[in-house]
């Protein structure tokens, strides 16, 4: 089999009831597109139907491939997995309950094309729609975080939790290879780590809808935060095995 264009990784963590809907509205968006592609969902050791759900819909939905992780690892160990597992020139990680919709991957494209090594979904540059928008709580906080982010590792990055991310096979292998955080704050690591290594990083503004269903609680911003000190900690202390970036990633 040729080597698909797109992979799309969708982590899953008991989403057996949200999990349907997203693949049956990925699969009829997926069926319009020129480009070929793969979509993995990974199923990080859950307790319900997650697997058994998905392995009953691949009859259902063209080029869909489970990924059967027994034990939970958290979210950046999930995607992780994926991203290595993954064939695709670019590779994508979504979320299960579809809050940024695959077509909004079309404004990725001529980035890729131009020469990115990464691009990121975002809710916080202009032409972003959030419907609803978060919570003014989440809000404060979501952006007083974001602000701690760029001082100390990702200056001029405005939304680096938005869970819609490409990466070049490349950019990909090379970053998913070395990153070691399970949590939260993987997003951070890997972001920290494409741009030590010379990737160009854009954001693109994305339509996102808020599910009120959200696994995310309080207590993973605790834990988001201990984590970015850490990555922060771990680059001064050269702990990664970090290469110079000599060329610029191309997709074609």
């Amino acid at each position: 089999m040729a080597q698909p264009y797109l992979s799309i990784i969708v982590p899953a963590y008991n989403e057996a009831e949200r999990i349907p809907a997203t693949l049956l509205a990925m699969d009829k968006y997926l069926s319009t597109v020129e480009y070929s592609y793969e979509i993995l969902v990974v199923n990080d050791g859950s307790t319900d139907a997650t697997a058994t759900v998905v392995e009953n819909m691949e009859k259902l939905v063209k080029n869909l491939k489970l990924i059967d992780v027994k034990a939970n690892g958290g979210k950046g160990a999930t995607v992780r997995a994926g991203m290595l597992a993954a064939t695709g020139k670019v590779r994508l990680f979504t979320d299960a309950d579809n809050s940024t919709s695959i077509d909004q991957f079309d404004k990725m494209m001529p980035l890729f094309k131009e020469g990115c090594g990464v691009v990121i979904g975002s809710r916080a540059v202009r032409g972003a729609k959030l419907d609803p928008p978060e919570p003014l709580s989440r809000q404060v906080i979501g952006k007083a975080l974001n602000l701690l982010i760029q001082l100390f590792l990702l200056p001029g990055l405005w939304d680096t939790q938005c869970g819609f991310k490409a990466f070049t096979d490349e950019a990909a292998e090379r970053i998913f290879s070395i990153s070691r955080v399970s949590g939260w704050g993987f997003d951070v690591e890997i972001l920290a780590l494409a741009h030590k290594m010379g990737y160009t990083i854009k954001e693109i503004p994305v339509h996102w809808v808020n599910d009120a269903r959200s696994h995310v609680h309080f207590s993973a911003g605790l834990q988001f935060l201990g984590e970015a000190c850490k990555i922060r900690w771990w680059l001064w202390r050269r702990k990664y095995p970090i290469p110079a970036l000599d060329r610029a990633p191309q997709i074609r």
